[in-house]
């Protein structure tokens, strides 16, 4: 039986984050009502690789691809926004620009970014412009951040019944936003999931992707740290959690500059996480 999953750096930890992505009132309604009753049809896009249902049909969960097929490794970035954040939300939740986008577009790094409906609503025209650029891809990180578990950093909760209404949600924000091809992946809050969330979303025709590689990123100050603990962890086939939202990822930007060339010399390609899931399903093949 699957167990909830905790990442201690992730980006809701303790009390830090109920400051800077969170809300301290967990008995408020989990998550604002969907706007539409949900269909019998999977609500995620088609046509990218996804992994086959897992036992019992539940949701079947990716961390890294294989690590016998080169040196491949992917970079993700969580693009947070927690619902009821109230006007922290427009002050301070906002992707490192121009910095951290313009280094990746720069370095010519191709990533995948893992995105609230609450960020794409708030800033849509950051949405669009990176969903139109060839070198990301987006993904679904839910519509309210609301965590799919209970105990999960002090989140609130999105009950399960509302579950699969919170990522169609989040897909309909990115395709108001402009969107044009969000990718059938979803990255539960804080890393938190247990079987009733991988059930809840079975129909919804997502691949949950975790990660193998934490960055470290998550409120650090010490971007040489978050460097090291990426270039210690990444071993072929990796998944890298860091995150694009300023407040949260203060030292994110300075820490790629020394990562990216680092694992470049190592002979390292960098590719999203779709090439790793078509990878897996290849070898599973």
């Amino acid at each position: 039986m699957i167990t909830s999953v905790r990442h201690v750096t992730a980006v809701c930890a303790l009390a830090a984050v109920l400051t800077a992505c969170g809300t301290t009132d967990t008995s408020r309604p989990a998550g604002p009502a969907p706007s539409g009753p949900s269909s019998a049809t999977p609500a995620a896009p088609s046509g990218h690789p996804t992994l086959a249902p897992g036992p019992a049909g539940l949701t079947p969960v990716f961390e890294n691809g294989p690590r016998t097929r080169g040196r491949t490794v992917a970079l993700t970035f969580d693009a947070d926004m927690t619902a009821d954040q109230g006007p922290r939300a427009a002050a301070g939740e906002r992707f490192d620009n121009p910095r951290l986008i313009a280094t990746l577009r720069a370095l010519r790094v191709p990533a995948t970014v893992f995105m609230t409906g609450r960020w794409a609503e708030q800033y849509p025209a950051q949405a669009r412009s990176l969903g139109r650029d060839r070198l990301f891809e987006i993904a679904n990180h839910s519509y309210s951040h609301y965590a799919f578990t209970g105990d999960c950093y002090g989140l609130p909760t999105v009950a399960a019944q509302r579950m699969r209404a919170d990522v169609e949600r989040a897909y309909a924000a990115f395709r108001r936003a402009g969107v044009p091809d969000p990718m059938p992946y979803f990255r539960f809050p804080g890393g938190c999931y247990d079987r009733r969330a991988l059930r809840a979303l079975s129909a919804a025709g997502v691949t949950a992707v975790q990660w193998d590689v934490v960055g470290g990123d998550a409120f650090a100050t010490d971007a040489d740290a978050v460097a090291r603990q990426v270039l210690d962890g990444v071993r072929p086939g990796s998944v890298v959690v860091l995150h694009c939202t300023r407040s949260a990822a203060p030292a994110t930007e300075q820490a790629v500059r020394t990562i990216v060339p680092e694992l470049r010399r190592k002979g390292y390609r960098f590719v999203k996480v779709s090439e790793l899931i078509g990878a897996a399903t290849t070898e599973r093949g």
